[in-house]
């Protein structure tokens, strides 16, 4: 059995970065460690880093990139690096000191310079140093928790700092795609100095936050080794939403607690030697300053609330998969929250229409995509592919270079060479890709797995703002470019599926990921709540204390999506196989009986 995680009793060091693959509950740890740490007279700083930040929903207030103090609990600041506002603050800070000094079409220039995703990222990175190194900040709290972004984007804001400085180092010519390199050499020190602050067991800890399941333990071990390739030694484990006991006679709940004890048995080698502690899994939504303090507490004290659960005005898959059929629509995204279950969703939609004749090309862009391991090979009807940002980047230098070999000289070639080192350059590598596959539906049905929420909107962002950078790269805008953005918006073509559980955070999370693509003019219709206790008949109190939680979000849900809402169970076995998840539909339709 392992320990309870009790941040009062624990040593902690005064930085601490939770990190875990989406849906583990990082922010919900991150929050109630907060709290805890600061009702034991700790002065405690929150401070999130992910684009798609849940504080806001937890704390029930508005945050900003400042610190400002918790309502209602002594001792406790909290902050959103929002990374468009840092974007917005960072691109002041270059260019206005220029401003009346150079000719208008010199600024208008460094403002173009600046106006890309990985203008950004450093942005968002730049907050993120500042508050790792600011000697105020350290000696004004006890402790810095970093409530960071899913694993992948974490990933990559930890190696930024090598990354960025490897490329200032390398880099002689006086601008790139993130502005006059003067302003960043500035910055060396500041980047060598997190760097330093990362790498200092004393200094920093890793909180490495998963579920008792296979693919949140396996991307867990991923990110412990290779956060520790890059100098973060310092690490622990804890293992979030475990079910203390089982009600024997209830599948439902035999099967949860036989699958967490098997993914436990099976705990990959990377993390086997880390501290290792538990939380119990919570009947209720992490909201609110009562719930986090109660996070925390054995499932013995937890109060589950009575109540009836009924989910007979809701529909099942095969409502959407027919209607997408009906509308003839070729492309078919699943977006959401991190570890709502898209790459399910998407991989039951895609045999959803193979069972119906269709040929369809399933793929992802998510950087921490397990495609391969839910649907795990193609079929005649299905092929699968899947955008991995290093192959797609070493693809689009060589194509750059080769284009352009025989129309520049040596130096020319040379700084083009230089240029491609740049760390946007992976961006647009996989921009690139992405309308490629787009382009593949004129022959086949393209059913697409998102990356989590935010990197998603990068990336659909990246149609307008990477056009000038793709032409100066490449020399010319590719076709699948320029068909991208009308395909996109085009309702009668492609269709967005919002997938969602039915709890607070992914809901909220779903709503503003609604609206970003009513902006964007890309088209929603339909939201599929996945992994639904309500949608089961268990009695294990704990379970049903969650299916019961679960009822006011299906109707918020039923109410955003105008009454097109699918909803799919919490499923005994794990969907995995092609015919596991044609099992999916084959009960959709017997429900329609």
């Amino acid at each position: 059995m392992l320990n309870r995680f009790e941040p009062k009793s624990i040593t902690l060091t005064p930085y601490l970065f939770f990190t875990g693959k989406g849906g583990v509950g990082k922010t919900s740890t991150a929050c109630a460690t907060a709290v805890s740490l600061a009702d034991s007279g700790k002065r405690v700083l929150l401070v999130s880093t992910d684009p798609a930040s849940n504080l806001q929903d937890v704390f029930g207030m508005t945050l900003s990139n400042h610190p400002v103090p918790v309502m209602g609990i002594e001792n406790l600041d909290a902050a959103n690096l929002d990374p468009e506002t840092a974007a917005g603050e960072y691109k002041a800070e270059v260019v206005d000191p220029y401003r009346g000094v150079l000719p208008d079409t010199v600024i208008a220039t460094m403002e173009e310079q600046l106006s890309g995703a990985c203008t950004v990222e450093i942005a968002a990175f730049n907050e993120f140093s500042s508050m790792l190194t600011n000697k105020v900040l350290r000696e004004k709290y006890d402790h810095i928790l970093f409530d960071t972004a899913p694993t992948g984007h974490t990933l990559r804001l930890l190696q930024l700092p090598t990354a960025w400085s490897g490329f200032l180092s390398e880099s002689s010519h006086g601008a790139s795609c993130l502005g006059p390199l003067a302003g960043l050499e500035a910055k060396k020190t500041l980047y060598q100095e997190a760097v330093k602050t990362l790498s200092d067991p004393n200094e920093t800890t890793l909180v490495l936050v998963t579920r008792p399941e296979d693919s949140p333990l396996k991307e867990a071990a991923r990110a412990s080794q290779e956060l520790r390739e890059i100098g973060i030694q310092n690490q622990l484990l804890i293992v979030n939403g475990l079910l203390s006991s089982v009600v024997e006679q209830d599948t439902v709940s035999s099967a949860f607690y036989g699958r967490q004890v098997g993914a436990l048995e099976k705990l990959p080698e990377a993390v086997k030697q880390l501290p290792t502690y538990q939380i119990p899994l919570a009947p209720f939504n992490i909201t609110g300053i009562e719930h986090l303090r109660r996070f925390f507490d054995t499932p013995e004290v937890r109060v589950v609330e009575e109540g009836s659960v009924n989910t007979s005005s809701t529909l099942p898959l095969q409502h959407l998969i027919e209607d997408m059929e009906r509308q003839g629509i070729r492309v078919i995204f699943t977006m959401g929250k991190g570890g709502v279950g898209k790459t399910t969703v998407a991989s039951a939609i895609a045999v959803g229409l193979a069972e119906r004749g269709h040929r369809v090309h399933l793929s992802t862009t998510d950087p921490a995509s397990h495609l391969g391991h839910v649907l795990e090979q193609e079929t005649d009807h299905i092929s699968v592919s899947r955008i991995d940002p290093k192959i797609e980047l070493e693809r689009y230098k060589q194509e750059v270079l080769e284009q352009n070999k025989d129309s520049l000289d040596e130096d020319a070639l040379a700084y083009l060479e230089e240029d491609l080192r740049s760390p946007c350059t992976e961006e647009i590598a996989v921009f690139r890709a992405f309308a490629n596959l787009v382009e593949r539906s004129s022959d086949e049905i393209v059913v697409i797995d998102t990356a989590p929420t935010g990197h998603t909107l990068l990336l659909l962002d990246a149609t307008e703002e990477y056009h000038k950078e793709i032409e100066r790269s490449a020399g010319a805008i590719p076709a699948a470019v320029q068909h991208l953005l009308p395909r996109l918006r085009n309702p009668n073509e492609t269709s967005v599926v919002i997938v969602t559980l039915a709890e607070a955070t992914p809901y909220y999370e779903a709503t503003r990921l609604e609206q970003d693509l009513q902006r964007a003019s890309i088209p929603t219709k339909w939201w599929a709540i996945n992994q639904s206790f309500a949608a089961t008949d268990t009695t294990d109190p704990i379970l049903r204390g969650r299916a019961i939680a679960e009822r006011d979000w299906i109707k918020k849900i039923q109410t955003a999506s105008d009454g097109h809402t699918v909803i799919i169970p919490w499923e005994p076995k794990e969907a995995v196989g092609y015919d596991s998840l044609k099992k999916w539909t084959e009960v959709a339709v017997s429900s329609r009986k």
